[in-house]
């Protein structure tokens, strides 16, 4: 009894001093489970539970949570006692890692910029990409997400996350995603440092380029002096089963933006790939030798993880499990839900899928249906996605730009028997939204306490 007040003073400390909105959101969807224990593809809550992470802290956990090995090089590191924050050395592990990424990502890519996040590569990005090109323009796509810091959310079209945040960078576009003829009449003004997109936008519904896209937007960037910049910050550290998903494309991209997953979960952890000319047109003196930097950003914890991550995912072989488990799971999923009027599609690359739902036909659904995009509309998959949670264990969510979009990106360590769970779970959930009338009123309730709080 006394363990349960304790926590529950650790959970009012959070709602009075970090963030009281999300404690209400989280107790509304029943979700707010306390985790006592993380390992793999599951998570273990102080009641007894075990939950199946389907989410992967949005692509942070490829190697999944709290690996042995990846735990053990950090403790080895500070059991060190090495220069982990001296900032006036050259760090031996920086190198290091940066040579490995460059290789991996291959092409014109030979250096690296370290940060924290992918925010903070995307801020990167716009800065080198300026400096090189003496432009000021940045095009971005349709259904981007690259970032909440201001210049990454000036890269950003929704309202929803721009809205109340005042003036944002000028000079920025949005063209349509997958369109090249429209991207070249952007680009022939000459007027723009950068192209940045996502090859796969997760946050737009797990939105695939057509297979020619990427190479063509690569080749109309050079024609017109525009660098394409790659947000891999999901797609990544071989979620999609190679170390990038342009590697599905064969596209040699001037920068590409890696974090999240690279910190094995564990220490935040960011790098900007870039070639030697782009680099060179920030440091080319010893006068700006630090003209751009960060504190974090080649700190020996950070850089340890970082090696110790690539480390397990290449000795594992978890980009060709994820090419395979992934595609398993597709096909499994399609014929699982084959025949639901409200499923549209499953699509995706590797082990980063999406379920897209759609607005019933049948009147029987149309009216709940309407009932809750009239609330909000993205009622309908959070619905699904506390049911998934609630009865069967299993954690994911739907996608930041696209409310119809289930997100399923499970660690890459994730097995067969776990996929069998969650292919099993969504189609009962997704029956029980087609014939069950307790679905949509225990839904229509949860939308009505939603309003009075």
């Amino acid at each position: 009894m006394a363990q349960i007040a304790v926590s529950e003073a650790l959970d009012k400390h959070y709602e009075t001093h970090v963030n009281p909105q999300w404690v209400r959101l989280l107790d509304l969807l029943r979700m707010n489970a306390r985790y006592e224990r993380c390992a793999g593809a599951e998570l273990f809550t102080a009641g007894g539970g075990r939950i199946l992470d389907f989410l992967s802290g949005y692509c942070v956990h490829n190697a999944g949570h709290n690996h042995p090995a990846i735990v053990a090089a950090l403790r080895e590191e500070l059991d060190r006692g090495g220069p982990a924050m001296l900032q006036s050395h050259v760090p031996e592990l920086a190198g290091q890692l940066a040579g490995r990424l460059c290789r991996r990502a291959g092409g014109r890519l030979a250096k690296a910029f370290f940060c924290s996040s992918g925010s903070e590569g995307v801020e990167a990005a716009i800065k080198f990409s300026r400096a090189h090109t003496g432009r000021a323009g940045l095009l971005y796509a349709e259904g981007a997400f690259h970032g909440l810091t201001c210049g990454a959310l000036s890269l950003m079209g929704d309202p929803f996350w721009r809205d109340g945040f005042g003036p944002l960078l000028p000079g920025t576009e949005m063209v349509p995603f997958n369109d090249a003829a429209e991207l070249e009449k952007r680009l022939a003004t000459r007027r723009f440092a950068a192209y940045i997109v996502e090859p796969v936008q997760a946050e737009a519904g797990i939105r695939l380029p057509g297979p020619d896209y990427l190479c063509a937007a690569a080749a109309l960037c050079r024609r017109y002096g525009t660098l394409l910049v790659l947000d891999e910050v999901q797609t990544g550290l071989y979620r999609t089963g190679p170390f990038l998903a342009a590697h599905h494309y064969s596209v040699e991209p001037d920068m590409v933006i890696l974090a999240k997953a690279l910190s094995g979960g564990l220490i935040p952890c960011g790098a900007v790939l870039m070639t030697d000319g782009i680099f060179d047109s920030v440091y080319d003196s010893l006068h700006r030798a630090i003209v751009h930097t960060s504190t974090f950003s080649e700190n020996g914890l950070a850089m340890r993880a970082g090696l110790a991550t690539l480390d397990v995912l290449e000795a594992e072989d978890l980009g060709a499990r994820a090419a395979r488990i992934g595609q398993d799971l597709r096909q499994r999923l399609a014929e699982a839900l084959a025949g639901y009027e409200m499923v549209r599609e499953v699509r995706g690359l590797g082990l980063l899928s999406g379920i897209e739902f759609t607005a019933p036909s049948l009147l029987r659904l149309r009216a709940p249906f309407a009932a809750f995009r009239r609330i909000h509309p993205g009622m309908f998959g959070q619905v699904i996605v506390m049911r998934l949670f609630r009865d069967q264990g299993i954690l994911t969510q739907i996608c930041g730009n696209n409310f119809m979009v289930l997100k399923a990106a499970p660690p890459l360590v994730v097995n067969e028997e776990q996929v069998d769970r969650f292919v099993e779970a969504v189609a009962g959930v997704v029956r029980d939204a087609h014939t069950s009338g307790s679905f949509w009123s225990e839904a229509l309730g949860m939308a009505r306490r939603a309003i009075r709080i």
